[in-house]
């Protein structure tokens, strides 16, 4: 059997894990087993749901809970990232962009005949697969290009998504608060040891932050109401760098303005504008706002954003045509609308910002193997 881990300081003052896996790494393997009771029997207890789900769910973000050969050896599965610049197969092709006489990629003869990225959800055909089997969750690699150098945001990071039919929004927010619960309890239970470490070591107040987090019911409120909060602090003298108005898209500061002065506990803020939110997010009546949420932490910001999705055929073809999104590309999944669906929702995890909060680490790139950020791409 694989011993327990054993944490000790380098030279650096960095915390690493001896004979074993670091807490990030274990931390992991819980969203796949805490996911994976979305489709089993609603009265089974956690212990139950873990039992019957930790062979088949037991991947980790980074390694793999080990696996004992014969002569129990221990191995260990590791995900390497999707994006690299040095290719072990020297025999290997790549990827050719041809480019016409202007300098313009021709699609028509790409290798997939098309234009094709690398993805930054697996929302939309988890919607497909939630319609056909009630609840279901993808988790992966997934890419954003934006040129974001800050300590929470990776350029390629791993995101769970649930996808639930027959959820609205009120059951979106449910699930969510108690998935990132039980994700906090479940490291305290198993892990605590190497999380007062950390607490002891690095940061003071994290085992409080994270006591925390179990104790408070989560406040919901209207985007409209954050807003009126955020005005009122700046008329009070309170300083932010980016301002604040109805139809922004808050920043950092504004977020954890709302959970860390004003409310001191996470916030789920619902009901955005529907100009700074996607296509697929279900209207409200008002005809200015969707039925959106975003999950706010202490220290975080934003760590989960979901919605109810937009079940109305009409008014998501609206959308699309509000956005200019090409019709060519979308009419798989207006298919799922045009001829009857249900109502759904779902959300998306950022998982190494659950590292972040979890650990109490400052920096996003610590709790990732091989990180991703704007001009590295390294190891």
């Amino acid at each position: 059997m694989w011993n327990k881990p054993k944490v000790i300081n380098d030279i650096n003052n960095r915390t690493v894990m001896k004979n074993s896996l670091s807490l990030g790494l274990i931390l992991s393997g819980l969203l796949l087993l805490n996911v994976a009771a979305f489709a089993q029997d609603p009265d089974l207890t956690a212990e139950e749901v873990l039992k019957n789900t930790v062979a088949a769910s037991s991947n980790m973000h980074g390694c793999d809970f080990p696996r004992l050969d014969k002569e129990n050896r221990a191995y260990f599965r590791l995900y390497s990232p999707d994006v690299k610049r040095l290719q072990v197969d020297i025999c290997g092709k790549k990827y050719e962009m041809k480019k016409d006489e202007n300098g313009s990629i021709i699609y028509d003869d790409d290798f997939f005949g098309k234009q094709a990225s690398l993805t930054v959800s697996g929302q939309l055909e988890g919607e497909l697969a939630a319609t056909a089997l009630g609840a279901i969750y993808t988790f992966g690699p997934t890419f954003r290009a934006e040129n974001s150098n800050t300590p929470r945001h990776l350029a390629e990071f791993w995101m769970i998504e649930p996808e639930v039919a027959f959820n609205d929004i009120i059951d979106n927010m449910d699930l969510a608060e108690d998935f990132i619960k039980y994700c906090v309890r479940w490291a305290l239970d198993n892990c605590y040891d190497d999380v007062k470490f950390l607490n002891d070591m690095f940061d003071k107040g994290l085992i409080e932050r994270l006591q925390g987090v179990l104790k408070e019911t989560f406040v919901r409120l209207p985007y409209t109401e954050g807003i009126k909060i955020l005005e009122e602090a700046v008329a009070k003298g309170h300083k932010f760098e980016f301002p604040v108005y109805w139809g922004v898209d808050l920043a950092s500061e504004h977020e954890r303005y709302l959970v860390e002065d004003h409310f001191k506990r996470p916030v789920i803020l619902t009901d955005y504008p529907k100009e700074i939110k996607a296509f697929y997010m279900k209207q409200n009546e008002d005809g200015k706002t969707v039925r959106a949420m975003d999950v706010l932490f202490p220290k975080i910001g934003e760590i989960i954003g979901g919605s109810e999705r937009e079940s109305d055929y009409n008014k998501l073809m609206t959308r699309i045509d509000e956005l200019h999104i090409p019709m060519k590309d979308m009419w798989w999944y207006l298919d799922t609308r045009k001829f009857g669906t249900c109502p759904h929702s779902g959300f998306g995890l950022g998982f190494e910002r659950l590292l972040l909060f979890v650990t109490g680490m400052t920096n996003i790139r610590d709790v990732i193997p091989f990180p991703r950020t704007p001009r590295n791409a390294e190891f």
